[in-house]
């Protein structure tokens, strides 16, 4: 079906015009009674933020999304697209996305008035109807809502107080769909003001003139608590004015932290040519994906990472990413295949896990690295006692007694670090024993490495780090008094 191209041609095909709060609500109320999916990718959100974001939509609401950094805000801001018409109709040539039916501008009267039914129709597709702004403190009221142009008034003949000299900002142009400011909190106090009659009363007004703008919007924020003290704070009146403030959190289980992580994260390596012999398979063994995640959770609980901060899920994105670089960067160097990550891997990239939190004081006295390493460290304590809890590892340990020492390989071949591993009696039957997936090499070598750690974290191995990979001795006794012990951190013990 040809779509109509003038005023004339919709009005015969029986266009009903509509506010954009009730488009949304339409969309999203066939959507809910059809039972699809609102915001496919957004993990974790299903029975808490989503209903909240969903009632407020129902009820025609501008909103904020309130949370740290890290939990998706822009990206469920933009999945609001999704709940728009695939198109609609506005007058060609209008800044302001003019309803053929109802011109705001001087330039979408004019053409009405000039040329009545035979006015040109433009189709808008819903991606070019959401807006979005980072806010910054150094935001204008010209930026959002418009100022003068002098070269538009010269070149079109104009006077300066003719309507046709305006230059719209972001929110008119914004009109008849949905306006998100990121981080809002950043915007200035006076600039926040200007926003007021557009969140209440609906219009605008520009740089003084008689001319009143009644626009068509669903505004849509974001923010971080945080901001409120450390950055700026949303004026009162302004806050008054949005309908509702909804809570968004991180993963509340491991298995959705990990399907988020999966999700985002590039870890199926290839080169853009089809085929290509530099191609490198990449196998992640379970047991390492749960440790990258375990070590988010444990950050997010240690007190010496600033909370008020929060630690993003951009981190086990990010580690995980590092990791598998670190097992292809293996894998080429050897002449291999495929690329099997490892928990040293998991310690190679702790660089991605510095960079992403902020400490306290008693952080800073420790050291963002060593913090990050016992994250680690902690992670894959709590793997193994959940995957090897009451296999007997007595032939590991005797391994060790008299003085013996395993060296692990950074970037040893798969085969030479399981032929040291065999090595070490009984290691490699415990691993297997173990709830772990042995059916590849990779996963069987991630077996052993967290009985290694683990029986580590438990005191009864050592673990001395060098150039290139790490060693694994006997365990000296505790000196008397008090030692101090990796697990004093977190205040417990690993049994």
């Amino acid at each position: 079906m040809t779509k109509p191209r003038t005023l004339g041609e919709l009005r015969a095909a029986g266009y009903g015009r509509r506010p954009v709060k009730d488009e949304i609500r339409s969309n999203l109320m066939r959507k809910l009674r059809s039972g699809e999916v609102l915001f496919p990718g957004i993990v974790g959100y299903e029975d808490t933020v989503i209903p909240q974001v969903v009632n407020a939509l129902l009820a025609r609401h501008n909103f904020i999304l309130l949370g740290l950094r890290g939990q998706a805000k822009t990206r469920l801001l933009r999945e609001l697209a999704s709940l728009l018409d695939p198109e609609i109709p506005a007058l060609a040539g209008s800044e302001v996305n003019d309803d053929p039916f109802a011109p705001i501008s001087a330039h979408g009267r004019s053409l009405v008035a000039k040329y009545g039914d035979d006015a040109p129709v433009v189709w808008i597709g819903r991606d070019a109807r959401y807006i979005e702004k980072l806010a910054t403190p150094d935001v204008t009221i010209a930026d959002l809502i418009g100022d003068v142009d002098p070269i538009k008034a010269a070149r079109g003949g104009h006077l300066l107080a003719d309507e046709l000299t305006i230059h719209y900002g972001l929110l008119p142009r914004a009109n008849r769909g949905i306006f998100a400011i990121n981080e809002l909190p950043d915007l200035a106090g006076k600039i926040q003001v200007g926003l007021f009659n557009i969140m209440q009363e609906g219009d605008v007004q520009i740089k003084g003139y008689p001319v009143r703008l009644p626009l068509d919007l669903l505004l849509v924020f974001s923010a971080n608590p945080e901001d409120y003290t450390a950055r700026g704070k949303i004026i009162t009146p302004l806050k008054d004015r949005i309908g509702s403030e909804i809570q968004t959190h991180y993963p509340a289980s491991l298995d959705e932290g990990m399907a988020i992580t999966e999700q985002e994260a590039w870890t199926r390596r290839t080169n853009s040519e089809e085929g290509s012999d530099e191609d490198i398979a990449v196998e992640i063994a379970p047991a390492v994906r749960e440790v990258i995640e375990r070590a988010a959770f444990l950050a997010r609980q240690d007190k010496r990472i600033d909370r008020r901060s929060g630690v993003s899920q951009r981190l086990p994105i990010s580690v995980i990413e590092s990791v598998v670089s670190n097992a292809e960067r293996r894998a080429l160097l050897n002449g291999e295949r495929t690329a099997s990550p490892r928990l040293s891997d998991v310690y190679a990239a702790s660089p991605a896990i510095t960079g992403k939190i902020e400490l306290e004081y008693e952080g800073e006295t420790v050291g963002a690295d060593r913090i990050a390493r016992e994250l680690i460290r902690k992670a894959c304590s709590e793997v193994f006692n959940e995957r090897y809890a009451g296999i007997d590892l007595r032939q590991v340990l005797d391994h060790f007694q008299h003085g013996k020492t395993l060296t692990v390989s950074e970037m040893g071949g798969d085969d030479d670090l399981l032929k040291a591993f065999k090595g070490v009696r009984g290691l490699i039957d415990a691993a297997r024993s173990g709830r772990i997936e042995t059916g590849a090499k990779g996963a069987l070598i991630v077996g052993c490495e967290l009985i290694l750690e683990g029986l580590h974290a438990q005191k009864k191995l050592a673990r001395n780090e060098g150039r290139g990979g790490a060693s694994y001795t006997q365990a000296k006794p505790e000196r008397a008094g008090r030692s101090v012990h990796f697990d004093d951190w977190t205040g417990g013990k690993v049994n």
